[in-house]
């Protein structure tokens, strides 16, 4: 499992798609399936920049790897987000629920972040909605890295987001294919 982790507008959908097509794995992108399973409230509460719980999310996710194979290889978008998260999925790879597990972090700072999600024009990519988005990432998301830090065998790549996409792209694609090693 290749997970994507950034900030919106860091690249990960871009950067994940291209990964998939490339070597022909499946792409799970959270904000994609999240975008056409929620509904109702906690749609227009998505669209106000608010994550879903804990709970909700490893539901779905749970729900998401039981439709893949997931021994094969296949690149995660957007999850986890937070360290229960990342505790659960840890904890479902020491089950063996997937081989391994590689981390690449594309950072991108905040001006790089407000131009491209300004750029997409997306009805959830409002200024008060982009703010709260990298908060969050700083004082949720961030944490994250350092449980795979602590877990013996997760291999983590930082790749500079605010590159071309084409040089992120080969970036990614360096750490992904050492990350077999």
């Amino acid at each position: 499992m290749i997970i994507l982790m950034g900030v919106a507008g860091s690249g990960k959908s871009t950067q994940g798609r291209m990964l998939a097509d490339q070597k022909g794995y499946a792409w799970i992108s959270t904000g994609e399936i999240l975008r056409v399973l929620v509904t109702g409230r906690r749609r227009q509460e998505m669209l106000e920049g608010n994550l879903l719980t804990d709970e909700e999310m490893i539901n779905v996710m749970d729900k998401v790897l039981d439709l893949i194979d997931s021994s094969d290889e296949f690149v995660l978008d957007g999850f986890p987000r937070t360290v229960v998260q990342t505790k659960w999925l840890l904890d479902q790879s020491d089950h063996k629920r997937f081989s391994r597990i590689i981390v690449v972090h594309l950072m991108s700072d905040r001006k790089v972040v407000h131009d491209r999600l300004a750029e997409r024009g997306r009805a959830d990519d409002t200024e008060a909605a982009i703010n709260k988005r990298f908060d969050e990432y700083e004082k949720v998301t961030l944490p994250i890295l350092k449980s795979f830090k602590e877990h013996q065998g997760v291999k983590i790549h930082e790749i500079d987001a605010a590159q071309d996409p084409d040089v992120v792209h080969e970036q990614i694609t360096w750490a992904v294919n050492h990350g077999k090693e």
